[in-house]
């Protein structure tokens, strides 16, 4: 059974602001489309008495993504704005129909009668408070039966919720709602990209990244009008957001995951060294343990590299902000200290390498029955490994690097008014 909905908090402001004099397009009614002809002239009647109803000073635009069942055609008819977006793909038709808006802010809705677009009073009036991004949060404000398939209702979205909030420290209940509002200047200043249902979680990755105002009001879902299946994939795009929140957070794919593997293995293999330990009643760890956490060792090296790596390429293609905090430490991380460290680790590997050796030749390289040496020719051969990935890290960030050095140079030549020569300049 559908919650029912308490809006009393938000009223008093709405009320207030229902009226003002407004005299520019203040909101756009945004409708993504496709194949929608059973639902998309109800939802433009909804929005359109939402307009009349406030006073509020706007327009319905629907973003018509290759529909071939007439909704073009029924849309304009119904006077809403029609927007014809070729590249295919949810995420397409919202980017340029938030380019094409008129509206100082924007209303984002499916055109398939799910949501209702005659209430958007608790969407203006936070936009109009100064917020940049308002989620609605359907958990908040009730889900009719039949509405939300169960395993988006108790999985999908709470758990990609769930881990979009501890990824991204952005208070949001439900990351995948369809209805949300916007300030249409400063999501264009965003660069949002992706062209399919991820763009939802990217809009609030990206503005949460950049220290946004973000918040969410409660809204409804009921079961959409529509007689065919949705566009909707569960677990196809279910595992492209999840991706995507990875693919965004360099710190829990790759750094937290090293740092624990590195840890683990450097206490394990500490434990180890001596000797064989007891842990329980016949329970003993010895050398086949002690050459695991040499391996958890070097995995955990990896992934932080491959951490380090991921965050400046985000960071210099604009998919990260530049960090505050850690520019101190990151600008520690130079290409010569990451050589001298690979340096000293393999130096000290190719040490204990030799004493190995040295060690084993005492015997005629016999069987060795010593555990000491197997133990040193280990973490010399981890070492000697790490300091390697080191050295090849050091490198590749160093040529990641080199397009943005030119084009500090460059900026700076012609900031001196000095022309740099073309490709036949001798």
């Amino acid at each position: 059974m559908c919650n029912k909905l308490d809006m009393s908090e938000y009223a008093p402001r709405v009320e207030a602001d229902n009226f003002r004099q407004i005299d520019e397009v203040e909101l756009t009614v945004l409708l993504p489309c496709l194949n929608e002809m059973e639902t998309v002239e109800i939802c433009i009647d909804k929005a359109m008495s939402y307009l009349a109803r406030s006073g509020v000073s706007g327009e319905v635009l629907v973003a018509d993504n290759g529909s071939t069942d007439g909704s073009e055609q029924l849309a304009a008819a119904k006077g809403a704005r029609v927007l014809s977006v070729g590249e295919r793909g949810y995420g397409s038709a919202l980017r340029h129909g938030i380019l094409a808006a008129r509206g100082r802010y924007i209303v984002i809705g499916d055109a398939d009668d799910s949501y209702d677009l005659s209430n958007l009073d608790y969407f203006l009036a936070r936009l109009r408070e100064g917020y940049d991004v308002v989620i609605g949060n359907r958990f908040r404000g009730g889900i009719a039966p039949g509405a939300m398939p169960f395993l988006h209702h108790y999985l999908g979205n709470p758990v990609l919720s769930f881990i979009g909030r501890l990824f991204f420290d952005v208070p949001i209940g439900d990351f995948h709602c369809g209805l949300r509002g916007l300030n249409r200047e400063r999501v264009l200043a965003l660069n949002l990209h992706t062209s399919g249902m991820e763009f939802a979680s990217e809009m609030v990755i990206a503005a949460a990244l950049r220290n946004y105002r973000i918040t969410e009001v409660p809204t409804t879902l009921k079961k959409d009008g529509r007689s065919r299946p949705p566009h909707l994939r569960t677990w196809h795009d279910g595992w492209r957001h999840l991706s995507f929140l990875l693919m965004f957070s360099p710190r829990w794919l790759f750094i937290y995951p090293g740092l624990f593997l590195m840890t683990l293995g450097v206490v394990v293999a500490v434990l180890l060294f001596p000797g064989q330990l007891e842990v329980a009643n016949g329970i003993r760890l010895d050398v086949h343990t002690f050459l695991v956490a040499a391996i958890a060792t070097l995995l955990g090296v990896q992934n932080l590299t491959f951490g380090l790596i991921a965050h400046r390429f985000a960071i210099r293609h604009g998919l990260l902000p530049r960090p505050k905090r850690n520019s101190r430490l990151l600008a520690l991380l130079t290409f010569e200290r990451g050589l001298a460290v690979a340096a000293l680790l393999t130096g000290l590997g190719m040490v204990g390498l030799a004493w190995s050796l040295i060690t084993w030749a005492s015997i005629d390289f016999g069987p060795l029955e010593y555990p000491a040496v197997l133990r040193t020719l280990i973490v010399s051969l981890t070492s000697i490994a790490i300091g390697l990935q080191l050295a090849f890290t050091a490198f590749l960030s160093a040529i990641m690097s080199i397009p943005f050095r030119r084009e500090q140079t460059l900026t700076g030549t012609e900031q001196r008014g000095i022309t740099a020569p073309g490709p036949g300049a001798h």
